[in-house]
């Protein structure tokens, strides 16, 4: 059996004996000297190379995605037989600590600091003597802090509660917040309970932070939307770590131009990279990262190394997707 590993992956993989390792370049097509490949490690590749795989790797039979999303690689066209696995858990710690600080920047208004530092402006509205506490009714012009201030006693909805929403969760708590998770399913989860999808209208007027985890799916295709935004309070602000498909950019780029909703933090958007073209580049009270909470995951060697060798036994590996 020959297991194709990119270059991007740098983690030691152990494999049973017979099983041949080969590297390969995820930017560029796979060589034919290489086509015979049974499993494919899939981390950072381009939709060229996927969609060359697809086609010319007639004896692959499962493609190990490190990514917590597998959307690319169900998109580049793979045979139905083929297994498709995802690196779900790999990324927990990386992208909830990564969402942790577009929370916080947005709370204490980093992004403005950060223009009045562009500008050579020491804007006193951003520092000195403030409000204390959660800063849900501020009067505009009023002088003061135009941003929460903090998460200490913040209602913060995690839309997709999964691991990652999960170790979100644990650290905004720890912070003092209160966490109004939504998943697929009502029921317990790591100690918080889950709400459905179906009820998040009757808690998102008193939600100061929405914070979207959801992975491209037909079902997410544009959920985010005008009707989202319009029931959030004025204050709030909207926090996309999960696909950017999930959002109307329309929708959010009209509701930050009128105020109705207090700002949005991405790290992700529909076309990646953001069109020169995109609205976004210039909406108000946005703060923008490039698809950066990922991107490093934890753990990926002995993760491979545990589910190769569960698939060589003939098991079925962990986080099947497909």
């Amino acid at each position: 059996m020959k297991i194709l590993v990119p270059s991007t992956v740098h983690d030691e993989i152990r494999v049973p004996p017979g099983v041949t390792v080969a590297r390969y370049d995820p930017r560029v097509e796979v060589p034919a000297e290489h086509h015979d490949t049974q499993v494919l490690v899939a981390w950072g590749n381009s939709r060229k190379n996927l969609a060359g795989c697809a086609r010319d790797l007639a004896n692959l039979r499962w493609v190990a995605a490190l990514s917590a999303g597998v959307d690319g690689v169900i998109h580049a066209g793979f045979a139905p037989h083929v297994m498709i696995t995802s690196g779900r858990g790999l990324h927990d710690r990386p992208v909830a600590e990564h969402t942790l600080m577009m929370i916080l920047a947005a709370v204490r208004r980093f992004d403005l600091m950060h223009e009045a530092r562009c500008d050579h402006r020491w804007d006193l509205s951003l520092g000195g003597v403030q409000h204390p506490g959660l800063l849900t009714d501020r009067t505009p012009g009023d002088g003061g802090l135009p941003g929460l201030g903090t998460i200490d006693g913040a209602n913060i909805m995690i839309w997709g509660f999964g691991s990652i929403g999960q170790t979100l969760a644990s650290y905004v708590t720890m912070l003092g917040a209160r966490v109004l998770p939504v998943a697929r399913s009502e029921g317990d989860r790591a100690g918080f309970h889950t709400m459905t999808p179906d009820h998040m209208g009757e808690v998102l007027p008193v939600t100061d932070i929405l914070v979207s985890v959801l992975p491209a799916t037909a079902d997410t295709l544009g959920v985010a939307n005008r009707q989202i935004f319009d029931a959030l309070p004025t204050h709030a602000w909207f926090v996309n770590v999960g696909r950017g498909s999930v959002v109307n950019e329309d929708d959010l780029v009209a509701a930050l131009h009128s105020g109705s909703l207090g700002g949005a933090a991405l790290d992700v958007t529909d076309r990646e990279p953001l069109p020169d073209s995109s609205p976004l580049w210039d909406a108000p009270n946005l703060i923008l990262t490039p698809h950066a909470a990922g991107g490093r995951p934890e753990g990926a060697g002995e993760f491979l190394s545990t589910n190769i060798e569960v698939f060589h036994a003939g098991g079925t590996p962990a986080n099947l997707v497909t």
